[in-house]
């Protein structure tokens, strides 16, 4: 059915993008291009095995899931989840006339997104300047760890330690915690997608493409500034907190009969609430709890009481307590009932994957948290098995003869 303006699109629908990404800051930055409409095309190295998300463990096959690969259409769960919207082909860009082939494709694109180490697609032929020379209204999008002219391998661990973020988790005096979602992989992809966007909307304008230049330490970093983590060194204020927040008392994660749950009351009125929930009306006139610097400086006492209230009963029953009183609260889930809470289901900000062959399989992965009054945005093609749309796109978007890609095919160019 064609579009029409009561028709809900694809916002994207219609823009080519080149994926010369690997691993997952890069492929989850495309992995939103697509879910937002684009025509995204994989390239993958043919002499490697592709992006080496291929070969994460666990794999989906007819068998289920699986710690090691034992069949030729298992697929691991983390290309399942990345490679959906996605079409793939295979180029050897270290051979020229896998640079060439590539130049060819790149005429005809509206976005290139690498995440090569800086210099990378620069030495290989296929940087900026070079697709520039061919298109010049390309919006070329570099995610690296240190940004252009920086060096140094780079993978989340790395810019966690770097940024400064490690020290903000845990309990004071402790060692440093690695957060657990791979936040410094996650985050600059992030500002990739912004950053592209806002490229095509002035080249929409004035006809002008550029370099999108995103690093994952200085995307992290500048996170981490969000919050006066200096400022507090300076006055005294603790970095680390563990699982209470003193500055916001009563604030923190506490304990429960069958679990933990969450608690926020910095405002006045929050920490009446609380002390309403926990049977302690008169708390609110107590002097050490009646003000905020007065909660403040007696967080401790006050954190102290309030898991005292909530180990003695089943957090739902404590959060709803707390609910009834206005009070921001809830249960701490595991990331199993996360993913299957019915609100972010409903959304469909996670879904279910699917396998090119086998179908449903039961394993939940990211969709497109984002939600619009008049467009269509979803992730709802599954992964494609490495070079699947090669010979197809080589032609369509390429312009590439069936003898020229069968002489490529040939010298194990794709």
């Amino acid at each position: 059915m064609p579009h029409t303006d009561r028709t809900p699109g694809r916002p994207l629908a219609g823009t080519v993008v080149l994926d010369l990404t690997t691993a997952l800051a890069g492929p989850y930055a495309t992995l939103l291009l697509a879910g937002l409409g684009a025509t995204v095309v994989k390239v993958e190295n043919p002499a490697t095995g592709g992006d080496s998300a291929r070969n994460n463990s666990p794999y989906y096959g007819r068998d289920g899931l699986n710690t090691a690969r034992v069949d030729d259409t298992d697929m691991s769960v983390s290309m399942m989840g990345r490679g959906r919207n996605k079409k793939s082909i295979t180029l050897n860009l270290k051979d020229p006339r896998g640079r060439a082939t590539f130049l060819r494709l790149a005429r005809n694109a509206d976005i290139v997104v690498e995440n090569y180490a800086a210099g990378t697609a620069d030495r290989l032929g296929i940087g900026y300047e070079d697709v520039r020379a061919v298109n010049p209204t390309v919006i070329y999008t570099s995610i690296s760890g240190f940004g252009a002219g920086g060096s140094g391998k780079a993978m989340d661990s790395i810019i966690q330690a770097l940024s400064g973020v490690m020290y903000t988790a845990g309990e004071p005096g402790t060692e440093p915690v690695r957060i657990g979602l791979p936040v410094g992989d996650l985050l600059a992809p992030l500002y990739a997608v912004i950053g592209t966007l806002a490229a095509k909307t002035q080249r929409d304008h004035d006809g002008v493409g550029q370099h999108v230049d995103v690093s994952m330490l200085g995307a992290l970093t500048s996170l981490l500034s969000t919050e006066p983590f200096d400022a507090h060194e300076q006055v005294g204020l603790p970095v680390r907190t563990g699982n209470e927040v003193p500055r916001l008392a009563p604030f923190g994660i506490f304990p429960a009969k069958d679990g933990f749950l969450a608690l926020c009351g910095p405002t006045d009125t929050f920490a009446r609430g609380v002390f309403r929930a926990m049977g302690r009306p008169d708390l609110i006139e107590d002097g050490r709890f009646a003000t905020r610097d007065q909660r403040v400086h007696h967080a401790s006492a006050l954190h102290e009481m309030v898991g005292a209230w909530s180990q003695s009963r089943p957090r739902a029953e404590a959060v709803a307590a707390l609910a009834a009183q206005g009070v921001p609260a809830a249960e701490v889930l595991t990331p199993a009932d996360a993913l299957r809470n019915p609100d972010v289901r409903r959304r469909e900000e996670v879904v279910e994957l699917g396998h090119p062959e086998h179908g449903s399989t039961g394993v939940m992965g990211p969709g497109v948290p984002i939600r619009f009054s008049h467009a269509d945005v979803r992730l709802d093609r599954p992964a494609p098995h490495l070079g699947e749309h090669t010979g197809e796109l080589l032609a369509d978007l390429g312009g590439l003869s069936g003898e020229e890609i069968a002489e490529l095919r040939q010298a194990g160019v794709i």
